[in-house]
């Protein structure tokens, strides 16, 4: 995999109430980063601009076998933890307040090759201790040149 790279993050929530795939909740995200593999994790860096605010937020993706973190540092500061077959928790800071969220996280599939990695994570999300909905994560990280 090359340094620079494209990442493309699509995120699926399934509220309680959806009935059918037209009523799930779909957000992506598409920023160039950079690409490093390290002590046997990989670490992917990019900066993403967020609607209603002018600083950039800073973000770190660092992931191995069944493990997956982001780190997001800016307008709003998160650090979101997900292991396979565990229940973390987290402090979502936002300029409006901070919202306590936990990702009981089911599974983390990871495929690699020489130019394109996929991870797909499958996880309940509560904020403030309700219920949110089942998500599930999936990130491409490609070489820029490919």
């Amino acid at each position: 995999m090359t340094k620079e790279v494209l990442i493309s993050i699509r995120g699926l929530q399934i509220g309680e109430e959806a009935e059918n795939e037209e009523e799930f909740e779909q957000i992506e995200t598409i920023c160039q980063g950079e690409y490093y593999y390290r002590n046997g994790s990989h670490y992917v860096i990019y900066e993403e601009l967020m609607e209603g605010f002018e600083e950039p937020c800073r973000n770190m993706l660092k992931f191995h076998d069944k493990e997956f973190s982001q780190t997001r540092k800016g307008p709003v500061n998160v650090q979101m933890m997900f292991e396979e077959g565990k229940k973390t928790m987290t402090s979502y800071v936002t300029p409006f307040g901070n919202i306590m969220m936990s990702m009981d996280t089911d599974a983390i599939e990871l495929e690699e090759s020489e130019n394109l990695i996929k991870v797909h994570i499958s996880y309940v999300l509560e904020a403030n201790y309700q219920f949110v909905a089942n998500c599930n994560i999936y990130v491409e990280i490609k070489a820029k040149e490919s």
